[in-house]
């Protein structure tokens, strides 16, 4: 499987509601399912994000089949975020969107930190932060409403020179 980042691009809102409508690519997250002018106003935002949100769309074999995210943040300090179709759970390519996010977190962008947050029940999540080389710092209580009620969030960072 070769993995490529790319903008976002307005063509590719059929491609990400193909994930995003559904109700477990969005389980653990306080967007969703969503609607397709939900999905419609995501992509139309990420097109004209400001320069520190930068929004991927992951391709393998030239189709999106996710989205990834590299938020800057002040100078010294950057955020990842994924989703991906379940179709592809599984397969590394969470893991490779998130190891070039931090090549362009790190190397394009010269931060210092990296982080990234998960729901403690998504598993999978964790798994994917821990083999990109983020550490677990701890857990931060009541950080977002989803459906079922305020859920905590775990936080794992890593630093340029770990």
């Amino acid at each position: 499987m070769a993995l490529t980042l790319r903008p976002l691009a307005l063509d590719d809102i059929d491609a990400v509601h193909d994930w995003a409508r559904l109700p477990e690519s969005c389980r653990y997250q306080a967007w969703g399912p969503n609607t397709y002018e939900q999905t419609q106003a995501y992509v139309g935002a990420a097109v004209v994000a400001p320069p520190d949100r930068l929004v991927f769309g992951m391709l393998v074999d030239g189709d999106v089949v996710g989205s990834a995210e590299l938020k800057l943040h002040g100078w010294s300090t950057a955020e990842i975020a994924y989703a991906v179709h379940p179709r592809w759970w599984g397969q590394g390519v969470a893991t490779a969107a998130s190891r070039e996010l931090l090549r362009l977190g790190f190397g394009e962008h010269g931060r210092h930190r990296i982080f990234a947050t998960c729901d403690p029940r998504n598993l999978a999540s964790a798994a994917v932060l821990r083999k990109i080389g983020m550490r677990y710092e701890g857990r931060m209580r009541g950080t977002a409403y989803i459906r079922d009620g305020w859920r905590d969030s775990d936080l794992y960072a890593v630093l340029a020179d770990d």
